[in-house]
């Protein structure tokens, strides 16, 4: 917490367009973090896509709050449908908890009007999402907090690390309380002798971030721009070797004018009742793959204590998805293997 994590909180709240960005230990800290410093707790409930990582239905679990899971628009985009997430607001309904999935911004149109006419507070999870833009602003920057990650398969990886980002001073304020044990002064602070003892004002977290990985993240986020571009060169060329062909699927191949994905994820969709085997094939030829994401709802915990809301969409896309190889420096060679594998594969 000190010259290097400065300096990086400050690179990337400008990177974002944000007045405030405070570094943490990951992203799952800037989750908690957002929340309560939003002030969601006990009593309250939270809507968020159930296709999504676990740690955001823990995040607000932690808070004392309940998650309530909503459907996505369908296999062309795996966002969250803002038509059920209306139908999932409720009388206790606090917080919306948006994931731009994959670093494809959601509807946030949709989502705005749904929390200003209920009067909700949006909570962004960004974790798939730096460098992406939504009508030309910031994925990050277009609730009340945005949350990101920094670990080690993200497009922004330092290992272990995160970023809360607001506006708003208050927040960003019960942030850096939140964030340090709620102590009123640093070790930072107080070896450069600004301050010589400390004030406790709230029962707070160990959620920093170390110089090390600030110094790493300076780096990457001067990478990010021609990161994201290699990236996107990459899900462009996977898109006209897959879709369509062998009965395959790829999501998000309509992009509103003015807005940018990130292209953190490349998944397909598959046949259904062939994920698997396919799965199978291109792990026998040493090509890696992934599932983003097993729906939350279907976990142990989750289907237990869940509020049993239907989700078709969900359900129908969550035996299909197979998330293939996605990372900046693909070679051409290493991108036709993974796409002649997963036809071959389909065609076996």
């Amino acid at each position: 917490m000190g010259a290097r994590v400065e300096e990086f909180e400050r690179e990337f709240a400008a990177f974002v367009g944000v007045k405030h960005a405070l570094a943490v230990a990951n992203g799952t800290a800037a989750l908690h973090l957002a929340l309560l410093a939003a002030g969601v707790g006990p009593g309250d409930e939270v809507v968020l896509p159930s296709l999504n990582f676990v740690a955001a239905a823990n995040s607000i679990a932690h808070t004392g709050a309940t998650p309530v899971f909503c459907d996505i628009i369908g296999a062309e985009d795996l966002n969250l449908d803002p038509a059920d997430l209306e139908a999932a607001v409720g009388p206790e309904t606090k917080a919306i908890l948006v994931l731009h999935y994959g670093g494809y911004p959601c509807d946030m149109h949709g989502v705005r009007e749904i929390a200003e006419r209920h009067g909700l507070i949006v909570i962004e999870d960004a974790a798939h999402a730096p460098g992406a833009t939504w009508r030309g602003e910031s994925c990050g920057s277009l609730g009340l907090v945005g949350c990101f990650s920094f670990f080690s398969n993200k497009n922004m990886p330092v290992g272990e690390g995160g970023m809360v980002v607001t506006d708003d001073d208050g927040v960003a304020e019960r942030l850096r309380l939140l964030r340090s044990h709620g102590m009123t002064t640093l070790t930072w602070a107080r070896h450069r002798g600004h301050a010589s003892s400390y004030d406790v004002l709230l029962a707070g977290f160990n959620y920093r971030l170390d110089e090390m990985r600030a110094a790493i993240g300076l780096v990457q986020l001067r990478r990010l721009p021609a990161e994201n571009a290699g990236r996107a060169e990459i899900s462009s060329r996977y898109r006209d070797a897959l879709h369509g062909n062998g009965g395959v699927t790829m999501p998000f191949g309509k992009v509103e004018e003015g807005t940018t994905s990130a292209h953190h994820l490349a998944v397909a969709l598959m046949p259904e009742g062939t994920r698997d085997d396919v799965r199978a094939a291109l792990s026998e030829n040493r090509i890696q793959t992934s599932v983003h994401y097993p729906p939350i709802h279907r976990f142990s915990h989750y289907s237990r204590s869940g509020d049993g809301r239907a989700l078709p969409r969900t359900e129908e896309v969550a035996e299909r998805l197979v998330t293939l190889p996605l990372f900046a420096h693909m070679s051409d060679d290493q991108v036709e293997v993974v796409t002649e594998n997963v036809l071959a594969a389909l065609d076996s």
